[in-house]
């Protein structure tokens, strides 16, 4: 019964997956750089001068993705000209499915369309990807910080500072995933 259930449960991830790639290539055409299927999500690669389409048609489309659970940034240092990414967690309540939509783009890039338009809770997500990684959302009604202070004129979760004290011998950053 259990390897029935699980069976069941991937057939269906791969299905939606399935789906909305072939939505993605459809209805927004060159939006898709890869897709993938990691553990039970299915996740989607899209050009960030594509993401707004991409939402609004996730969104008010045939997928029905009416819920926006996550928007949050990531710093990949070691990624030449990706080296941040934009992560949007949806939801479509009445399926029960979910998705991750990716965007990469450069540290001299970082403005991105407001997905405000499509989900007011983005208002917050928006302004603490501002607040901790420097994102610029186009659009947005209030981008400014949220969590740290208004003085400050650095982005703290850029991974281009040190972790700890540099006059600390006990502690070294690859300690801390570096």
């Amino acid at each position: 019964m259990h390897h029935t259930l699980h069976l069941d449960i991937q057939e269906k991830i791969k299905a939606v997956h399935d789906r909305v790639a072939e939505g993605l290539s459809t209805h927004v055409p060159g939006a898709l750089v890869s897709s993938s299927i990691d553990y039970d999500y299915p996740v989607f690669v899209v050009a960030k001068e594509s993401i707004h389409e991409v939402l609004t048609w996730l969104k008010t489309g045939d997928p029905g993705f009416t819920f926006l659970t996550t928007l949050c940034g990531v710093h990949f240092p070691d990624n030449k000209g990706q080296e941040f990414g934009m992560v949007y967690h949806l939801h479509n309540l009445e399926k029960n499915e979910r998705i991750r939509i990716k965007l990469f783009t450069g540290s001299k890039e970082m403005d991105i369309p407001t997905a405000t338009d499509l989900w007011p809770a983005a208002n917050w997500m928006e302004r603490e990807a501002y607040d901790f990684y420097g994102f610029r959302f186009v659009g947005h009604p209030d981008l400014r910080r949220i969590l740290n202070m208004d003085e400050m004129n650095y982005f703290p979760l850029r991974k281009e500072y040190p972790l700890e004290d540099a006059g600390r011998a006990d502690k070294e950053d690859k300690f801390f995933g570096r």
